[in-house]
């Protein structure tokens, strides 16, 4: 977490929920931080004198101080290949985002009005998707 922040902020500064996404975005969904990490590891980058955070447009935006600079300099060949990611990260991103859009979708046919049994039609659909997820593990094994 703390090299990613880091590698990040080398770029530009951002904000927390920048600094998710962006991770999330250069990692093809395979790592999404959550606040309750990146607020810390800020705080504590922020301790150490790497970063500074100030106000911006009303958010806390983190920069990097000279401090900072020189240890990402001094680190970036660590750091090169730190989101790259193989074939297996993609592909559990990619199930990742196809969860999360089942999800929206479930939480729409609950919330829209419309007959009585269609909810009952989802939950068939999911219970059968959870099926056959099943099915494919027994499959492998």
């Amino acid at each position: 977490m703390r090299a990613a922040i880091l590698m990040l902020l080398a770029e530009q500064p951002r904000h927390g929920y920048d600094l998710i996404r962006a991770i999330e975005d250069r990692s093809d969904g395979a790592w999404t931080p959550s606040p309750g990490s990146i607020y810390p590891t800020l705080q504590a980058l922020e301790d150490e004198g790497l970063v500074v955070m100030e106000t911006v447009e009303g958010r806390k935006t983190a920069s990097l101080t000279t401090e900072g600079e020189a240890w990402c300099d001094e680190h970036a060949a660590e750091h090169e290949a730190l989101f790259d990611q193989g074939a297996a990260e993609r592909s559990a991103g990619e199930l990742r985002a196809e969860l999360m859009a089942l999800k929206d979708a479930a939480i729409h046919v609950a919330r829209a009005p419309g007959p009585e049994d269609r909810t009952a039609q989802a939950v068939e659909i999911l219970a059968d998707a959870r099926k056959r997820l099943y099915r494919l593990l027994a499959d492998v094994d």
